[in-house]
């Protein structure tokens, strides 16, 4: 659905009711305004559902592995500069195999950051609600949200994987961190937080692509109105 196709919001219901002409002067306002606030909750419902749906997903069993657009490489924490790499990780094969794994760790980064990213969709400010809905393409509300939040999906994302990560203790991971003198797990946190965060803003930009696609299917009555044809 392009954004052509989102019709503008009916204002003609406003002016039943036998309003004043000293009402009718105020109107206009007052309607715009009206119409910015509904806007605006459409465009947090459809963020809180399209985040969910996207963390939801990437939170199962293989989500990142899986996921033809959140699955990540190497960290550039794992990648020596200055040469080639050295130890377990020159082989391709281990490499591979934490590639695996970091993904799979990933998996609690995604169920851990559900409450912060939540919180962000419900409080999001959107500087032309009615344009995101409306006029700037199937992902313009995940980019406004990625705007808004900045570096708070990342940091997120931190916690719950070094959680994971320390109570784990995979020998693979174990392995290559031991190639790094001087890092500990929550650098390695924090290098797959930063691999992870563009792949997460395209699984939620794909997620809302989809509710645009079949508002319908959200039996949210707002969420309808903004978006159905």
């Amino acid at each position: 659905m392009t954004g052509t196709e989102y019709p503008a919001i009916d204002r003609r219901g406003f002016l039943a009711g036998g309003l004043t002409a000293g009402a009718l002067l105020t109107l206009p306002g007052a309607v715009l305004a009206q119409d910015a606030d509904t806007a605006t909750e459409a465009v947090r419902r459809l963020m809180a559902l399209a985040s969910g749906k996207a963390l939801t997903r990437l939170g199962q069993p293989n989500g990142f592995l899986t996921s033809t657009v959140a699955r990540f490489g190497l960290p550039v924490l794992f990648v020596k500069r200055g040469g080639a790499p050295a130890g377990p990780l020159a082989d391709v094969k281990f490499r591979e195999q934490l590639i695996q794994r970091l993904n799979i760790l990933a998996e609690a980064g995604a169920r851990g950051a559900v409450p912060v990213v939540a919180e962000a969709a419900r409080r999001l400010a959107i500087a032309d609600a009615p344009a995101v809905l409306r006029g700037k393409g199937p992902t313009a509300a995940t980019s406004a949200m990625r705007l808004e939040m900045g570096a708070g999906l990342v940091n997120a994302l931190k916690a719950p994987l070094e959680r994971a990560m320390t109570e784990a203790q995979d020998p693979i991971v174990a392995q290559a961190v031991a190639q790094l003198p001087g890092v500990a797990m929550g650098d390695v946190a924090n290098a797959v937080a930063l691999s992870a965060d563009n792949g997460i803003w395209y699984e939620i930009g794909s997620a809302e692509a989809d509710i645009r696609a079949d508002p319908a299917a959200t039996g949210d009555a707002v969420l309808i109105a903004a978006l159905g044809a």
